[in-house]
């Protein structure tokens, strides 16, 4: 696994940044792309649901983690 890298995104008009893993970066644009939605939308929508004492890019990780996870128990 690669180290974070510092990645810009932009939230609400506002720029921010978060520091992912290659792996975990793709994955996030891949989750983007097939539910059809900029990954800008879905970071805020992330963010909106975030625990506040979770940093962005954790919330992310764990986004993705779930994501997978769930659809992992659906194939056989």
């Amino acid at each position: 696994m690669s180290r974070p890298i510092k990645r810009s995104l932009t939230l609400r008009g506002h720029r921010t940044s978060v520091s992912l893993e290659d792996d975990f970066w793709r994955a996030f644009r891949d989750i983007a792309d097939e539910k059809e939605i900029p990954i800008n939308a879905l970071a805020a929508k992330i963010d909106a649901e975030r625990d506040l004492e979770a940093g962005l890019a954790t919330a992310i990780r764990l986004y993705v983690l779930a994501y997978f996870r769930t659809r992992a128990s659906f194939d056989p």
